[in-house]
């Protein structure tokens, strides 16, 4: 375990918006005007080796990078046309994942994001991916 407490460091958990496929609820908070995503990990993460799965990362990558897609297109509805991802360490069962990410362009029929992963503890920051992808924006027609 990491020993980070979510709630106590400002972290809402966003219970009306659960990660599909049972991987948990994530949370949400906003630091200078920007907000960051989290994800508290745990045995049902876990790959053959005991650490999270890579895709829990990328689910995860995608929900968080999605919300700022869904504001930067007016809330719109989005979807995801492209995702990649680069794993940069692996993630130990019970840390508690931040996802940092920025809108750097947007169309009229698409958002350009992009974003880092890192796994929090009590007293460390360690970053474990990095992700960007392309969301189109769905109009109603």
């Amino acid at each position: 375990m990491s020993g980070y407490d979510p709630a106590a460091n400002g972290w809402r958990a966003l219970t009306g918006a659960a990660m599909p496929g049972g991987l948990g609820v994530p949370w949400a908070r906003k630091v200078d005007d920007r907000w960051r995503y989290g994800l508290l990990t745990g045995p049902e993460h876990a790959n053959p080796a005991s650490v999270v799965h890579g895709g829990v990362l990328m689910a995860f990558a995608d929900h968080g990078l999605s919300f700022l897609a869904w504001e930067a297109a007016e809330r719109a509805a989005c979807a995801t046309i492209q995702l990649n991802t680069h794993f940069l360490d692996a993630t130990r069962l019970g840390e508690f994942l931040e996802l940092q990410g920025e809108v750097t362009r947007r169309t009229r029929a698409l958002v350009f994001v992009k974003g880092t992963i890192a796994a929090l503890g009590a007293r460390s920051e360690r970053p474990v991916g990095a992700v960007d992808g392309i969301w189109r924006i769905l109009r109603q027609e």
